[in-house]
């Protein structure tokens, strides 16, 4: 990327900027056991039906909570809420008969305590009337900016059991999931820096549609070799040859070998 820009080596000042620092952060990885679906509406399991698989899986909303740890100053305790999304096939015998899909929704809960510095300031805009959350006293106070970043989850088991539902009186059969999630929390504030610049980013690629044809352009696409003929992920160790040998290692001033 930066070689798309003139650069100068030559030190200007240094500058002050304002940058999000991240204060706290932590890698999840989440096994999810026995998560009750939801199915939709038109979407029913019914009792001829035996088996059932998750074809796809998606995080469709992710809903946040930040609050401050008492007695532990600059901690703040993370509440995350994941909504699921998931597509299933339904079976009354593997093998022989066609799918019934089913579409339904999970949702799981998880909390998290990171360190986010503490930040007893008011912040006005020109955009916003203020940043910050209320507490319990009704003042604000400035919440560190919460980041989570997530993967598709992973579905590792679907099976159909028999579920308590707060709707229902008796248990009733319906769909629970085992999920596999990965995940990054981070905790940020806007914080002030001193860089040294060197000079402005001006481009130096032109902005230009390309001359060629589409065929001229795909002629230019190396072949996919590995996507018809995958490699084992060993390397070979390639070891000197003689100087005058030929492609199977034989020097032709040696005798012939001999075979048999």
């Amino acid at each position: 990327m930066i070689d798309d820009y003139k650069v100068d080596d030559c030190f200007r000042e240094a500058m002050c900027i304002e940058a999000q620092r991240i204060f706290d952060t932590c890698s999840e990885r989440d096994c999810i056991p026995d998560l009750c679906v939801v199915l939709d509406p038109g979407s029913c399991l019914s009792e001829c039906m035996t088996i059932v698989k998750t074809r796809c899986v998606d995080v469709s909303n992710v809903c946040i909570a930040v609050d401050s740890v008492p007695f532990k100053n600059g901690y703040y305790s993370v509440d995350i809420t994941y909504t699921f999304r998931l597509v299933m096939d339904a079976y009354e015998q593997t093998c022989t008969d066609e799918a019934v899909t089913l579409k339904g929704t999970a949702v799981w809960n998880k909390r998290v305590i990171l360190f986010g510095s503490k930040g007893n300031i008011k912040t006005f805009t020109s955009e916003d009337d203020s940043s910050g959350e209320t507490d319990r006293c009704c003042r604000i106070v400035n919440m560190p900016k919460v980041t989570v970043s997530v993967v598709e989850p992973i579905a590792l088991e679907t099976k159909i059991e028999c579920i308590n539902l707060k709707s229902e009186l008796a248990p009733v059969r319906g769909i629970v999931v085992t999920l596999g999630l990965f995940s990054v929390v981070q905790l940020t504030r806007p914080v002030s820096i001193l860089i040294p610049t060197y000079d402005y980013c001006i481009p130096d690629k032109e902005c230009c549609a390309p001359a060629e044809t589409p065929c001229q352009v795909f002629e230019r696409i190396e072949f996919p070799t590995e996507e018809f003929f995958p490699s084992s992920g060993k390397k070979c160790r390639s070891e000197p040859q003689p100087e005058h040998s030929d492609d199977y290692g034989f020097d032709p001033d040696d005798d012939a070998p001999q075979v048999g």
